[in-house]
Parts: C-alpha cells; sequence; structure tokens
C-alpha cells in the first residue's frame, strides 16, 4: 500500500486531544505544508480540538514560514513546549501564539531544547522521564517558573527530585501521538535522505517516540524515488519508521531560501565569498570576543553579536583555528546570518542535534559566546524573556544546555539599551545615554544561573561596548575599559547595582576601534593595553 498522502489526509489524521510533535528549527527543516493543512481542517470543521504540541527547536518564524502560527487558533491549540518561539522586530506584528500565550488561551512553556530532544529519546525506550542538571537554578527549576511562559501553564512539568545524593531536576517524558518530520528525498517505502536539508535535527529521536509508542509518523519531503535507489549510509530515517509521505516540492530549504547548496554541504564556498562585518559599535565588540579564544578551541556560538565572530576570524586570517560547533548539528566551516542563522556552509560535519546537545549539556566543548538582554548582581544573565516586546525573543532554545556545564562562556551586548554610539580616533563616544539599564539587580528571567556558575568554576566574561566584566565569587568585577569612556560616569552610573573595580584595570586596545585589521592572533590573542589612570 502506497505511504503517499496528501497535506489534508495528514491532517485528517490527527484527533481530538492527541499529542503532536514536529521537528523544525524555526525556517530550517519546517513540515509547514502539513502544517498549514492542519490549520486549514481547524478553520473547516473545528477539528482537531485541545491538540498538545511539541517543538524542541522553534517552529516557523516571522518572515513566512509560518509553522506554529498555522495551528495558533484558540480550541485548536490548548498546551505547547517549545524550545523557542518564532521571534522578530518588535516593529512587526508579534505571531499568534505570542498573542495566545499573553491572553492565556494556550497554556505555553519553553523547555531547554536539548531536554526537549531527551524527553523523545524517554518516551521513545518507554522510561520515565529525564533525571538532568540542565536548568537547575533558571527558569526551568519549578522553584522559579518552572518553564511556565503564563499563568494557563499551571500543569507542572517539572519537579525536583533528590538521587543517588544529589539534586536533580526530573522532566517527565511526553508521549507523541504523532510526530511531523521533513527531509528531502522518501523511496515507497518511507526512507528518508536529507541531502537538501540544512541540518538532520532532531526527526529520528521524533519518529521513534511516536512509532515505539504505537504513534503515527508523518514526512514531509520535496520528493519520491524508487525504492532501492537511496544508500543505506544516506537515509537518516528508516522507512520502517514512517507511515505516511506528504509530498511538498515547493519546501523552502530555510527562512527565504529556496535552496543553497553550499548549506548543505554540497558544494563548499571560496572563503572570499563571505561577508566580512562593517565597521560598526557591534563589530567592536565582536572583536574584543573574538579576543578570549585560542587554537584549537571548539567553539559554540549564540544568535546577535556574538555570531559575527566567525567573519571577524576570517577577516584577520585566523579562519579554521578554531571549530565552530551550533545547536542545529553543525560542526565546523562558517556559520551563516541572518535568515541562514543555524546553518553553516563548507562545514566539516553535521550531526543530529539531539547528538549535539549531549556535547553541549556534558560540558565537552571549549567556550561558548552567546549575548546577553539583562545581567544582575549575582551574574545571572537573561536572554529568554522581555515582557515589554516578547516576540522580540525566541526564549531560550538550547541557551539553557549550553551553558550549564560550559568550561568559558563570553557574554557580549550593550551595555544600556537606546544609547546613541558612535566611533572617532580609536576610542569610542556616547553621543547620547541610554535609558535603560541591563545591568541590574535582578535579572527578570534566569537563563544562566551566576550562582551556579560560581560553584562550578565556570570562566564568564561579559563584553559590552563600555568595559568587560568578569564574575567572581563576589559578583561582577570590571576588569577593562573602552578607551574613551569615564568609568564612574558611563560604567559605574550606568549600572543600577555596584561594580568591583580591577586593582590592574586594562584598556580595550585601540585598534579594535579603527577600519582596519587588528593583527588577531589566537595563539595568544591581542595584548590589553596598562593600568587605566
Amino acid at each position: 500500500m502506497s505511504k503517499l498522502v496528501s497535506a489534508a489526509h495528514a491532517a485528517s489524521l490527527i484527533k481530538d486531544g492527541m499529542v503532536v510533535s514536529v521537528s523544525s528549527s524555526s525556517g530550517l527543516g519546517c513540515p509547514d505544508a502539513v502544517l498549514a493543512a492542519i490549520g486549514e481542517r481547524f478553520d473547516a470543521e473545528g477539528h482537531p480540538k485541545n491538540i498538545t504540541t511539541l517543538h524542541p527547536i522553534a517552529a516557523g518564524d516571522m518572515y513566512g514560514i509560518k509553522g506554529i502560527d498555522h495551528l495558533a487558533k484558540p480550541g485548536l491549540l490548548t498546551r505547547t513546549l517549545c524550545g523557542s518561539y518564532p521571534s522578530g522586530p518588535s516593529s512587526a506584528e508579534p505571531p499568534q501564539i505570542w498573542k495566545m500565550i499573553g491572553d492565556n488561551s494556550v497554556a505555553a512553556y519553553n523547555v531547554p531544547s536539548g531536554i526537549l530532544f531527551d524527553m523523545h529519546r524517554e518516551a521513545a525506550a518507554k522510561r520515565p522521564g529525564v533525571l538532568t542538571k540542565v536548568g537547575l537554578d533558571t527558569f526551568a527549576d519549578p522553584r522559579h517558573q518552572g518553564c511556565a511562559m503564563n499563568a494557563a501553564a499551571s500543569e507542572p512539568i517539572v519537579s525536583v527530585q533528590q538521587f543517588d545524593g544529589e539534586e536533580w531536576l526530573y522532566f517527565r517524558a511526553i508521549v507523541p501521538n504523532i510526530s511531523i518530520i521533513r527531509a528531502t528525498t522518501a523511496d515507497e517505502r518511507g526512507n528518508l535522505t536529507y541531502e537538501h536539508e540544512g541540518a538532520y535535527l532532531g526527526g529520528l529521536e521524533q519518529a521513534l517516540a511516536a512509532r515505539n509508542n504505537g504513534g503515527i509518523v508523518i514526512a514531509q519531503v520535496k520528493r519520491v524515488v524508487e525504492n532501492d535507489t537511496l544508500k543505506p549510509h544516506d537515509v537518516r530515517v528508516p522507512g520502517v519508521l514512517v507511515d505516511h509521505i506528504v509530498v511538498a516540492p515547493d519546501q523552502l530549504q530555510t527562512t527565504l531560501t529556496p535552496y543553497d547548496p553550499a548549506i548543505s554541504g554540497e558544494i563548499f564556498r571560496p572563503l572570499s565569498t563571505f561577508r566580512t562585518p562593517e565597521m560598526n559599535i557591534q563589530k567592536v565588540i565582536a572583536r574584543r570576543v573574538a579576543m578570549e579564544l585560542r587554537d584549537g578551541m571548539a567553539v559554540n556560538i549564540g544568535f546577535g553579536i556574538s555570531a559575527n565572530v566567525p567573519r571577524i576570524l576570517l577577516e584577520e586570517g585566523q579562519h579554521g583555528k578554531v571549530t565552530w560547533v551550533i545547536e542545529q548539528g553543525a560542526v565546523g566551516g562558517v556559520p551563516l546570518l541572518d535568515f541562514k542563522f543555524g546553518c553553516a556552509s563548507n562545514a566539516e560535519a553535521i550531526m543530529p542535534s539531539p547528538h549535539q546537545f549531549i556535547y553541549f549539556q556534558a560540558g565537552g566543548f571549549d567556550a561558548s559566546l552567546l549575548s546577553f538582554l539583562q545581567i544582575d548582581r549575582h551574574g545571572s544573565v537573561n536572554v529568554s524573556k522581555l515582557s515589554a516586546r516578547p516576540h522580540v525573543t525566541a526564549g531560550a532554545g538550547g541557551f539553557v544546555d549550553i551553558t550549564s556545564r560550559a568550561k568559558k562562556i563570553v557574554f557580549s551586548g550593550f551595555f544600556n539599551a537606546g544609547a546613541k554610539l558612535s566611533l572617532a580616533d580609536g576610542a569610542i563616544r556616547i553621543d547620547q545615554e541610554g535609558k535603560v539599564k541591563k545591568v541590574v539587580g535582578e535579572v527578570e528571567h534566569i537563563s544562566f544561573s551566576g550562582k551556579r556558575a560560581v560553584a562550578q568554576g565556570q570562566d564568564i566574561t561579559y563584553v559590552t561596548e563600555r568595559c568587560v566584566m568578569k564574575l567572581t565569587p563576589d559578583g561582577l568585577m570590571v576588569t577593562e575599559l573602552a578607551p574613551g569612556i569615564d568609568l564612574e560616569r558611563d560604567v559605574l552610573a550606568q549600572a543600577e547595582i555596584p561594580l568591583a573595580i580591577a586593582n590592574d584595570l586594562k584598556v580595550t586596545p585601540a585598534s579594535l576601534y579603527q577600519d582596519r585589521p587588528i593583527g588577531l592572533s589566537l595563539n595568544g590573542g591581542a595584548s590589553l593595553g596598562g593600568a587605566h589612570g
């Protein structure tokens, strides 16, 4: 019997009250045609009703791939557990899912992406759930929010447990009735290959979780080929796990990208084709972050200013001395920017995302370069919640998994929000001070716990346009000042909390603020200036 079905038929398989798992990372790997059909069926029939959805990474975005927004209809979606959510500029209309979260018409949870993948694996093996230290003393901890994003999320999904004399978080496994995954090619038996995809994500784990518990697996693909024409080493999800195939020949490779063979590793781009950052304040910060790296490191990067650090290394002739590892699975190469973030060109390997998260959760890599929205007196960081403009943030994604045991973390961002800044004569100038302080007494949402970092001996640095700070057992210490910045007026007075000052306060090299290469060397970094007088 043929496994080929229409998107409408696939949607008809979802019954009221089911749990549906969706494989995606924003636009990357999003089975959007099937999700659209589910929404259309609800509009026409009023079914399925009251479903729960699981999204280890965000499904869809605000730029043309609706993803979860196809399902964001009161009555259709009752509960959702997501590693991240669609996000975009504050000037844009919020996605429907954020409106539902705000008015409590859906019970919404933000679960760290790696933990959500772990929950699928445990469900697949029919084990009760996940014991983990990832998320302790963050918003995922039930002594804080327990992953709940709104009042409707009142049912606990995580608890604190004592096991073998230690404290753990316990997330109960949630069994999906339906898993909707995506690939490039299916043969008639349902064997799936991913040759045009930018990542494998977690399709195999999600398929196993449904199949092993009597559920249904639906695969959206670009094309179907004859049996016995796919090479076994290329098959990422075997056909014995796949029940139905939906063909969507126009599925985008990722947001606004129909198909780029460099994303899927089919060709390698010349390094000269990658643009380097224009000279601005963000580039200065990225340059200073790059000085924290050393030859031979395996380094994770996140969205924001730090995403430009690989381009700094390219510009400085240091490409290849650091191996970049990103949560969607790419290892090596050049991580991409903007709508292609989460993909890499010229990668050495692409790991399944759940396996990449195991690497991150145990701290097997050397350093992580991430952003911040707020930093507090304990050195804790908020990157996952901005109440005034919630859809500007995507939630935590893999941030909590990545930072839980990372040996070294470099957070980057602006010291406060809204300041007008310029560069002149190898220094920074504050033309108009910002009004929103980002170094605060307590962060709104603990995405990273400074207290646990101190207890674990993690090396934590915060790089801003004005200064560099280090996390010490006594809190934040200013260790370095940018040229042109007044310590009292521009740093201490712009923080809500007292900041310690290093006895050997250094000056950031003026070369970082000039529009020419800085002579970066990852063998020993660039030297810093002497004490600030």
